[in-house]
């Protein structure tokens, strides 16, 4: 069977045997089952023209559906199992997140057509013969991606999470503001979206090419699109996890309301959204009107990402650059009110802070590992980005970790040497490289390795204008990734890449169905190409730190 992520348990029958539907099969939903039968009746009936109706008393549903949470065994609520025989297809999940997954396996069974948006003609269907067990390795199993640097459209969202779902992918982290602008409607603050979404003009390329694009760019999510982007989450399965960056990463909140800046160091009235890429110096005051400010954002957060959707709410806290603050003497005098230990105790203060109004609030903080200077709070969680130290220093004082080592799973990165790769960045991750990463450092202690809750692909997109360059950076290897987090594996040198990739030959057929310009394997295509625009490639392989 080519089916991805590979289930735990799959028996076949041994004559081959193919379970036919019929035109118009019936649906057999039972109790709690109703979100996955209405996943079903909309995503099955639009590639096969069934509209599935509810089976009456005594008649039998070639499909049906239940919930027993016996049937997760040791393998978690998120399980699930299939059996496919004379009668029809029976899945049941241990919960209604675990059927969910059942019924994106079972969608992998019928062929890639089964993920069209209109029937082929003559087209039949059929299932073999089969039983399959299955659950996930890990709980966290998630992309990252920016929407500040290059702005993606609702409906472009939509259809990632739909791309994750159908990998059994369940967390999308959202990377909703940044220096290059800023993505959600605040009430209170208008101007974070009117002056804060736009930018004048972007570095077209790596921050070091020579070319610009001159057309304005920006966007932003209404809280209605917020409130339904949530929901549609939700309806799959997926967590949306909100990023709001501090204190650094913040020029664009300036530009908006200048007195967030270090205005007794810099004309912040006359700094604009930023054009290019890296880390700005311009990076909020360490005030209490600051403090006040950003608690108005989290408010209108939390009520746009429900506790029982959204537990995590991410806060950046990374890549804060102290220059303004050592010249600020409104920031020398904190420190000194504070009593911190100079500006690298101001940034964690600052998100000391959060951690604790969100605690009060029934929220968790999450943050990149620079939040681990100067210590944490007992509930916050860590998202290892500059490699495995910070993840595995945070395990082991009690943190829970997601796993994201930019060496390994930052999905911006090439996918190999060759020229033609598009405004190349950072080391090669080839596909194989991604299917060989292990979230499990295995330096951990047992009890620190329980705190690794998974990991997630992160997606930055300063060189990723539009969708279908987002497609071509992240398909494959999403597809890799989703096998590692869900998938039970040997060690990373033991993986069966050859079988993976014999499997990925019936997969691209999948991707194609649904409209993802992936990268073929053979490189990219000529439209997918970039000549000309630089980018950052590094050579070498990537150090693992």
């Amino acid at each position: 069977m080519d089916l991805i992520p590979a289930p735990q348990v799959v028996l076949l029958d041994e004559g081959g045997r193919r379970f036919a539907f019929g035109p118009q099969p019936l649906l057999d939903a039972g109790p709690g089952t109703g979100t996955t039968a209405r996943w079903l009746r909309r995503e099955l009936a639009a590639a096969t023209g069934w509209e599935l109706p509810a089976a009456t008393a005594g008649v039998s549903a070639q499909l049906r559906l239940r919930i027993d949470p016996d049937v997760e065994g040791d393998r978690g609520p998120e399980s699930y199992r299939i059996d496919i025989g004379p009668d029809g297809a029976e899945l049941t999940g241990a919960s209604a997140a675990g059927l969910f997954w059942g019924a994106q396996t079972l969608r992998q069974l019928l062929g890639p057509d089964a993920y069209r948006r209109a029937p082929l003609p003559g087209r039949a269907w059929s299932l073999p013969y089969a039983s399959v067990v299955d659950g996930p390795r890990f709980g966290w199993r998630g992309m990252m991606l920016d929407v500040a640097r290059h702005f993606m459209p609702k409906d472009g969202v939509l259809r990632y999470i739909d791309l994750l779902a159908a990998h059994k992918l369940n967390v999308l982290h959202l990377h909703l503001t940044d220096d290059q602008g800023w993505r959600i409607e605040i009430k209170r603050h208008p101007r974070l979206t009117e002056v804060g979404g736009w930018r004048p003009r972007s570095r077209w390329g790596h921050r070091a090419s020579p070319l610009w694009n001159e057309t304005p760019h920006g966007g932003y999510y209404t809280q209605d699109d917020i409130r339904e982007i949530v929901a549609y989450a939700a309806e799959r399965h997926v967590r949306v996890v909100p990023e709001i960056d501090v204190p650094g990463h913040s020029q664009a909140a300036i530009a908006a309301y200048p007195e967030l800046g270090n205005t007794d160091v810099v004309d912040t009235t006359a700094l604009g959204v930023w054009d290019d890429w890296g880390i700005t110096e311009n990076v909020l005051a360490p005030t209490e009107a600051v403090l006040r400010f950003y608690e108005g954002v989290f408010e209108e957060l939390l009520e746009l990402f429900p506790v029982e959707v959204s537990p995590f709410v991410h806060v950046g806290g990374d890549e804060c650059p102290k220059t303004q603050w050592k010249a600020s003497a409104v920031a020398q005098e904190r420190i000194r009110e504070l009593g911190v230990d100079g500006e690298d105790g101001l940034q964690s203060w600052f998100v000391r802070h959060f951690d604790g109004w969100l605690a009060a609030r029934g929220r968790r903080l999450i943050g990149w590992d620079e939040i681990l200077e100067g210590g944490l709070a007992e509930g916050a969680a860590v998202s290892s980005w500059r490699g495995y130290a910070g993840g595995i220093a945070a395990a082991e004082a009690g943190h829970d970790v997601v796993m994201c080592p930019e060496q390994q799973v930052y999905l911006d990165h090439r996918q190999a040497g060759g020229p033609d790769e598009p405004m190349p960045i950072g080391y090669v991750r080839s596909l194989e490289d991604v299917y060989r990463f292990e979230p499990v450092p295995p330096k951990l202690s047992p009890e620190a390795a329980a705190r690794v809750l998974g990991a997630q692909a992160n997606v930055w997109t300063e060189v990723m204008e539009n969708q279908d360059r987002v497609d071509y950076q992240v398909f494959p290897r999403l597809v890799a990734f989703a096998e590692v987090v869900w998938s039970w594996q040997p060690e990373p040198a033991e993986r069966d890449f050859a079988w993976f990739e014999g499997r990925m030959a019936a997969h691209y057929a999948r991707l194609a169905a649904q409209g993802v310009d992936y990268r073929p394997p053979g490189g990219p295509l000529p439209r997918q190409r970039r000549p000309g625009v630089r980018g950052r490639p590094i050579d070498g392989a990537p150090p693992n730190v």
